[in-house]
């Protein structure tokens, strides 16, 4: 049986905001190729917790070590879908395209390699079709796909995703579900915030309940 190779390490380690922390002493190790279901209830440090993953929150102490040669533009994040973001005015391409900004210095026009791997994003989450099509016209399932799309733009190795089905009708999920369950088989690791325990148990290798500080630890 091969050893398992670790993409994060958390040490002792402290998130929050202000004076108040909400993730404490927390030790955990990420291994490459996880399927990781984050669970618990709200105000527990989920989301917390992963935006400490992406970069988008600073340790108030002990440490976030990537390993294994992981680089911080190797990590794709999808956040919960905000009301402004619903409302984006653009194309779905543009919206997708518009991950390479993060990536690379902002260009006036985007290289070849980045359209052609929009597209593989786009193919992968099933909105190829959509690509000149208006983003706030879209469905939900269509938006949240398209944002995932995004994501992967970014993601070459770790892709982050905040509750991705909700407020989805129950095709839609079933749909992203799929759509992840597809990526994780293609390599890609994965950890997900979500309510849907029942679907975390099924579907990941690995879940962390941050209701129980004894599995927080492990």
């Amino acid at each position: 049986m091969n050893e398992k190779k670790t993409l994060i390490k958390c040490r002792q380690l402290a998130l929050g905001y202000g004076s108040k922390d909400i993730v404490r002493d927390l030790d955990y190790d990420i291994n490459v190729g996880d399927y990781l279901c984050i669970v618990g209830r709200n105000g527990s440090g989920k989301t917390t917790f992963l935006r400490g993953l992406a970069g988008l929150l600073s340790p108030k102490a002990g440490s976030i070590e990537l390993c294994d040669g992981l680089q911080r533009n190797e990590i794709g994040f999808l956040p919960q879908m905000t009301v402004v973001q619903k409302d984006f005015p653009a194309s779905v391409e543009e919206i997708v395209l518009s991950a390479f900004q993060g990536k690379f210095r902002l260009l006036p026009f985007y290289r070849r390699a980045q359209r052609e791997r929009a597209m593989e994003c786009m193919a992968l989450t099933r909105t190829e079709s959509l690509a000149k099509s208006c983003f706030r016209e879209l469905s939900g399932g269509q938006k949240q796909r398209v944002l995932l799309a995004r994501a992967l733009c970014a993601a070459e190795r770790l892709l982050l995703l905040d509750e991705p089905v909700t407020g989805l009708d129950p095709e839609s999920t079933e749909t992203m579900y799929h759509i992840i369950e597809e990526l994780h088989k293609k390599g890609m690791t994965i950890i997900m915030v979500t309510h849907d325990v029942d679907t975390a148990l099924d579907d990941a290798n690995r879940v962390m309940d941050f209701n129980d500080i004894s599995v927080k630890g492990k």
